[in-house]
């Protein structure tokens, strides 16, 4: 049995069973539910491997799940993060119309502790709803396993039997790099976020791809998810001379704005900033943001939808993808040294050659 970070011994899980046996995560929960399994060799196997790392069913739980339990599992990487907070609302609003209520667990950007939580959950749930999800694709193809319907926020699984519902942040992303384009920018930075973030790795890719389409030179730093991300890691981009930010999302702009106030540089004026998921603190900043507005509510609707008719129907829906849009603010404006020197005109010219 391995250990957490606080030392302590670490609880197996039934994907850890399902590993040392060598069967499929469906097979375990077979075995350990007391159902029927043709192979009687996987049987001893599985009981073997589960007595082998101590791993013991939660005994109500697991009475729970024979039957109707009426809750909904979230799982969300940060609940300090507001863009969770409003999709949580949007699920919220519609789940309390019906006989279902949330059970709402915070993974702290941990990918094994979100393993954790999500057999936790699946064990007393009638359906889950993972946030963004952090963890690898390997360990999403055992919680296809876990029997229980689930639906993915933001993070595509094609080819597993997990909905998805998601915004386009390639898009987005590439609407806030041809805006500073616009400006006069031609050197931008990008305080990117977690690197288990499949939202970071689209942003990337709208980012890299409108950046050269447009002849732009673009710096990169991993900063993460939290506004101390932003403030931290700010400092790596101004050395390399941008005069545009991107954020991986408004949280990570705030941290930059206060450094950026911290350094006495001014926004706009001696430097560009635009966030991502447009939260309801980013207009009321100084200066007030730019940022790439997210349908937040409307995700967490969507996500309820598509997993109450998995739960009714037994059938998969693939994906469904919701529109971003670029919002302008006042922490985005032409480059004055740029503008003075006519060094934008020239740029422009050399990219359109």
């Amino acid at each position: 049995m391995g250990r957490n970070v606080s030392g302590a011994a670490k609880r197996a899980t039934i994907i850890d069973v399902a590993r040392q046996a060598r069967v499929s995560i469906s097979t375990v929960s077979r075995v350990l539910n007391e159902r029927p399994v043709a192979d009687q060799e996987l049987v001893v196997r599985v009981r073997a491997a589960a007595d082998e790392l101590g791993y013991r069913p939660n005994a109500v739980a697991r009475d729970f799940r024979r039957g109707r339990t009426t809750s909904i599992g979230v799982v969300v990487p940060d609940l300090a993060n507001p863009f969770f907070t409003h999709v949580l609302k949007g699920l919220a609003n519609d789940v309390r119309a019906g006989e279902h209520r949330l059970l709402v667990v915070d993974s702290g950007e941990d990918p094994e502790e979100e393993i954790q939580l999500v057999e936790q959950l699946a064990e007393r749930c009638d359906g889950m709803v993972l946030c963004s999800p952090r963890m690898s694709r390997a360990h999403l193809q055992a919680v296809a396993g876990l029997d229980i319907p689930v639906i993915c926020t933001n993070r595509s699984v094609a080819g597993l039997p997990l909905g998805t519902i998601g915004v386009d942040s390639a898009v987005g992303m590439a609407q806030a790099v041809t805006h500073l384009y616009e400006l006069g920018h031609r050197h931008v930075g990008y305080l990117a976020g977690p690197q288990s973030s499949w939202s970071d790795a689209r942003r990337r890719e709208g980012l890299t791809s409108a950046a050269a389409a447009c002849g732009m030179e673009v710096s990169v730093t991993v900063a993460g998810s939290a506004s101390d991300a932003g403030f931290t890691r700010l400092p790596d981009l101004l050395r390399e001379g941008v005069t545009g930010v991107l954020a991986f999302n408004d949280l990570v702009a705030v941290g930059a704005l206060a450094r950026l106030r911290e350094l006495e540089v001014a926004v706009p004026g001696d430097l560009s900033v635009v966030g991502f998921d447009d939260i309801p603190v980013a207009a009321f900043l100084g200066p007030p943001l730019t940022t790439v507005s997210v349908p937040k509510e409307d995700l967490g609707r969507a996500a309820w939808a598509m997993l109450r008719q998995q739960m009714q129907d037994g059938e998969v829906a693939s994906e469904q993808w919701l529109p971003s849009a670029l919002v302008v603010r006042q922490s985005t404006a032409p480059h004055p040294k740029r503008l003075q020197s006519g060094a934008g005109r020239r740029d422009g010219r050399r990219a359109a050659r």
